[in-house]
């Protein structure tokens, strides 16, 4: 993918759409208890995208999450309309936010990279062979 491309996506209900303006820095799969709760799944599959590459429209919700390790709160942005996740705002990190995967018009071209809160990931789920993972973020691995 190109810098010049442009990836989107959007809430269920189409309320709210998104264009991201380039390729994802990363693709994690989360595992933290929030991230469960949040996606009401096993884990959260996240793009990791320059905040000012993110274009929004239509109007979102926000829950500002506090637990989390930085201290800080995560600004955890959905659909006011259908509930839809749409985007986490590390309020420690601002300039770096995490669209949700399975928002994306065409998910099945981000598989995730890298698997981060392992410590937290429940124990049926596996992790396929070669993709690295972390007990907490990269950094504190």
């Amino acid at each position: 993918m190109s810098e010049s491309e442009i990836i989107e996506g959007g809430c269920n209900c189409r309320h709210a759409r998104y264009k991201l303006h380039g390729a994802p820095l990363a693709v994690a799969a989360c595992h933290c208890r929030n991230c469960q709760r949040q996606s009401g799944s096993a884990y959260s599959v996240n793009l990791v995208v320059a905040g000012d590459s993110v274009a929004i429209e239509g109007e979102l919700a926000c829950y500002e999450d506090p637990d989390s390790e930085s201290g800080k709160p995560v600004l955890r942005e959905f659909c006011p309309n259908c509930g839809s996740p749409i985007r986490s705002i590390p309020t420690a990190s601002p300039a770096m936010v995490a669209i949700k995967a399975g928002t994306l018009d065409n998910p099945d071209a981000f598989p995730p990279a890298i698997h981060i809160w392992t410590c937290q990931m429940l124990d049926w789920v596996d992790v396929p062979e070669g993709v690295p993972q972390f007990p907490k973020g990269p950094q504190r691995a």
